[in-house]
């Protein structure tokens, strides 16, 4: 398969996926949103093009202040950045997409399990919204999981909520998701990287303005 036919069943099928997302204007330029590739753990994946994307969602050292302890993740769906607490009041902060209206999660959790390329199951409440959706998906460069999934538990289990991947770039910054926050493949393995299992994880909606 060549990259340009790579690319665009990529793009397709995570199309499919998320019928709600499909904005018109990013759709028709999506390929400007791609440059190189790059393999990882038998996959091979479309580079995000970080030239065609806002400064502000672009990985990025910041000032940052909290009362939550260093290696905490928080994350502001009102602004749709997420937060990994660092040293001396600083963080790395991220550009995250967020759930739409309605499928909005606040509150505490923490990171029960990690998993490189995982798979997709989608639950009966998004059967019932998009029929015709894939009862499970594979791993892999068309899931719209991504490149890494982190699924957060709280004291009643699991929350139904992950960090994870997308392929899918033009959607980070917006509110898109089905309560799940999403990243860029090469944020989500990042921070895939720097949290342990236990890492906290806070969900909140205003804290912009403490950055």
């Amino acid at each position: 398969m060549n990259r340009r036919i790579f690319l665009g069943s990529a793009i397709a099928a995570a199309a499919l996926a998320h019928p709600g997302i499909r904005h018109a204007a990013a759709q028709s330029n999506a390929s400007r949103y791609f440059k190189g590739s790059t393999t990882d753990g038998g996959y091979t994946y479309p580079n995000t093009n970080f030239d065609s994307i806002d400064d502000r969602w672009k990985r990025q050292m910041v000032k940052y202040f909290s009362d939550e302890p260093q290696g905490t993740v928080v994350i502001d769906t009102n602004n749709h950045y997420m937060y990994w607490i660092w040293e001396n009041n600083t963080a790395i902060r991220y550009g995250v997409g967020v759930g739409r209206e309605g499928f909005q999660w606040f509150g505490r959790a923490n990171v029960a399990r990690k998993q490189r390329w995982p798979t997709w199951t989608p639950p009966k409440e998004m059967h019932a919204r998009q029929p015709g959706l894939p009862q499970m998906m594979e791993g892999g460069p068309r899931n719209p999981m991504g490149a890494r999934g982190l699924y957060l538990h709280n004291a009643k289990g699991d929350t139904g909520y992950r960090l994870h991947g997308t392929a899918e770039p033009w959607s980070i910054g917006s509110d898109v998701s089905s309560g799940c926050i999403r990243m860029f493949n090469e944020d989500i393995i990042d921070l895939y990287r720097r949290v342990p299992v236990g890492t906290s994880v806070l969900v909140l909606e205003h804290i912009s303005d403490r950055a």
